[in-house]
């Protein structure tokens, strides 16, 4: 039996799997004591700890481009629309067509959902993203990467949200639930119906976190990758998180699902010039098409 180191996030979907409901002969997890994926992403992509991980779609394609030994299983472990998550003040009239000159802030450049807001930006409103002054609190989890040069660091982290209210920015973006706040508004007017119509359009849903193997196991080790995959699903059959008859799956699972995001993903990073190159589809799973075949 093979033994693998794993880093996941706690939800319901990985519950079965942490408490050991889901079981293989053939692999054994050994989860790290993480709840919140993203506080260990820099381990994965700098230290390389893990066999298996959690990480989020953007910092795994930097991974993959500075040359991380891991490659992507085809399983989403959350995702969402992000129309939603650009926001301005209450009292601005300010529209997405008019970013030009404007200020943006957000966590970090390289977060995904910053990202797809930015995309979005760029396909449905006419955005040239290099017009927009883009201010990050935070830098990349991937050592030694160099921002682009429309991209400002904040001296010091700040409360997005105050800033915002403050006028030292006309814009922010933000994955997380909204505050409430009635001074703070979403940029995007009827945010759900513009992602609804993008979904129409497109057949994806925006992908946050995926699940990566270690490189070595996906070439070498037969039955391993086959069963993590299968464990994976059991795990989220047993949380009861399964998609609704109506609406689109916000975990979509399997190759063909995922393909639509990821080529929108893999278009996003190139052309915000987060990766180097366009990756094929191919190129991310590597060995794992040819074990779950």
């Amino acid at each position: 039996m093979a033994t693998l180191s794993a880093m996941m996030g706690s939800y319901p979907k990985t519950a079965a799997l942490k408490e050991g409901v889901v079981v293989s002969p053939v692999v054994q997890l050994e989860f790290a004591p993480v709840d919140t994926a993203q506080t260990a992403f820099k381990e994965v992509v700098r230290e390389l700890k893990f066999d298996v991980a959690e990480l989020a779609i953007m910092t795994f394609l930097q991974a993959f481009d500075a040359g991380k030994p891991y490659r992507m299983l085809p399983f989403v472990m959350n995702g969402n629309f992000h129309h939603k998550s650009i926001l301005c003040r209450a009292d601005d009239p300010l529209t997405p067509r008019e970013l030009a000159g404007k200020t943006v802030a957000m966590r970090a450049y390289t977060q995904t959902t910053p990202a797809w807001v930015r995309g979005i930006l760029a396909d449905e409103y006419d955005v040239d993203l290099r017009d927009v002054r883009w201010i990050s609190q935070e830098g990349a989890h991937v050592a030694d990467y160099n921002e682009p040069e429309w991209v400002t660091q904040m001296p010091e982290k700040r409360d997005l949200e105050a800033m915002l209210l403050a006028g030292d920015v006309d814009a922010i973006i933000s994955g997380g639930k909204p505050s409430g706040n009635p001074g703070v508004r979403q940029l995007i007017p009827d945010a759900k119906a513009a992602a609804l119509a993008w979904y129409e359009r497109t057949h994806a849903v925006p992908i946050n976190h995926v699940v990566v193997v270690r490189e070595s196991i996906a070439a070498t080790r037969d039955g391993v990758v086959r069963e993590l995959y299968r464990m994976l699903c059991e795990s989220r059959t047993a949380s009861g998180e399964m998609p609704t008859a109506t609406g689109p799956d916000l975990q979509p699972i399997g190759f063909d699902a995922l393909a639509p995001a990821l080529d929108i993903a893999i278009r996003y990073a190139f052309e915000q010039k987060l990766i180097s190159r366009r990756f094929s589809i191919e190129e991310l799973y590597g060995d794992v098409t040819g074990q779950l075949a």
